[in-house]
């Protein structure tokens, strides 16, 4: 497969590590991104590379697979680029996950349980362990667990290095440039009509994000992926004052939930800046961009509740961006069997940072014919939760 030219369209960050998986393996790659890389939803998000918030199951082994595989990418970064290397901000600083109610500590231990006998590192902690681990915590919780495979990156750093070892591999990068349509031959898609004209190849990888299910009914192979807003607001530089990522046990239900209205939940963090990350909801609304002054009420409360001394702390700003939800919280990856050539990389909702790296070993593998490190079946795009929606849809 050398030499196959594979057209990635979208520069985000599982776009960005697609794309450079298939041109160090070879492939002729060109990048087609309607704004600039890493500028949308890439821009938006926390940088969490996580295990914690996943229970047993296919997402599980995916991030698993990711976390493994995120310090062997950063490492052959460093090798080249090493600057580049470290605009990512790899900080594997671990996460606790609290509770603060009794029946928040059953969920939280059973939850913790069930990953434990998956293969994940899962500690409880008594209250003297996590008083000196985050002494600014709130005493008031009734249960603790500490997952130190947790890590963070700065999104739009990692981004643009993966995307850049992938330019220094070969691939082509076409900014500006909104895909129209699409040109196929005997079932087979050959080419993208763009606002900048036709780029042809041998496969096209749509990694769109919040987009995708847009840019698959342009495409003629509608994919029910759909945007889910999020907010987080940014305190002003800080001495030291969270030293993990520490959030409510409320939060995993929050990611699950199918809910179109408001889910909230207590995430805070800290970023190699000394600011503060203040976060999360998550709420379908369309592609309405529009700050919540309410929503951003409510994240403020429960990030106060974990940590009160935060009460006095300015806040500098707020940031709101759109994750591509599916209905079944399961990725989208692999080949659209109804249209020979189009394969999907998406659908990743808030955890795309995370787990672009093992998404993009598993796609390579996929389209190269190699074998993958876990079961890509549970990804496919033939299920209910990808088609069924969409194949009746007017986008």
């Amino acid at each position: 497969m050398r030499g196959t030219r594979i057209v990635v369209l979208g520069a985000g960050i599982v776009g960005a590590a697609c794309a450079r998986e298939l041109a160090l393996a070879g492939c002729a790659v060109t990048v087609l991104e309607r704004g600039g890389p890493a500028a949308a939803t890439t821009a938006h998000g926390e940088g969490n590379v996580l295990v914690s918030d996943k229970g047993p199951g296919p997402e599980l082994e995916l991030a698993r697979l990711s976390r493994r595989l995120w310090p062997e990418v950063l490492e052959a970064l460093a090798a080249h680029r090493p600057g580049a290397a470290a605009a990512v901000e790899w900080e594997p600083k671990g996460g606790i996950v609290v509770a603060t109610t009794g029946e928040g500590a059953r969920e939280l231990e059973r939850f913790a349980a069930s990953q434990r006998a998956a293969g994940v590192t899962a500690e409880a902690l008594d209250p003297g362990v996590l008083a000196r681990a985050e002494p600014h915590l709130t005493r008031d919780v009734t249960a603790a667990v500490a997952y130190p495979e947790d890590a963070q990156v700065q999104p739009s750093g990692a981004a643009v290095a993966l995307l850049g070892d992938a330019l220094r591999a070969g691939a082509v990068l076409r900014t500006g440039c909104d895909v129209r349509e699409a040109v196929a031959r005997g079932g087979r898609l050959t080419g993208v009509r763009t606002s900048l004209g036709l780029v042809e190849g041998d496969a096209f990888v749509n990694a769109a994000g919040p987009w995708a299910g847009e840019l698959s009914a342009r495409l003629g192979a509608p994919v029910d992926v759909r945007p889910r807003r999020g907010e987080v607001l940014v305190t002003t530089p800080m001495p030291p004052t969270v030293f993990h990522k520490v959030y409510d046990a409320d939060y995993v239900g929050a990611v699950g939930s199918g809910a179109g209205d408001l889910q909230a939940s207590a995430v805070v963090e800290s970023t190699r800046a000394g600011t503060i990350l203040l976060g999360s909801s998550r709420r379908r609304v369309g592609f309405d961009d529009r700050t919540r002054p309410e929503v951003l009420s409510v994240i403020a409360a429960k990030a106060l509740r974990l940590f009160p001394a935060l009460a006095g702390v300015p806040v500098m700003r707020a940031y709101g961006g759109f994750r591509p939800y599916v209905p079944d919280h399961l990725p989208v990856i692999g080949p659209d069997p109804r249209l020979d050539g189009l394969w999907h990389a998406g659908g990743h909702e808030g955890a795309g940072i995370g787990l672009s790296a093992g998404t993009a070993r598993l796609l390579r593998d996929l389209m190269l014919g190699g074998r993958p490190d876990l079961d890509p079946a549970p990804f496919r795009v033939d299920r209910p939760a990808v088609l069924g929606a969409a194949e009746g849809e007017t986008r």
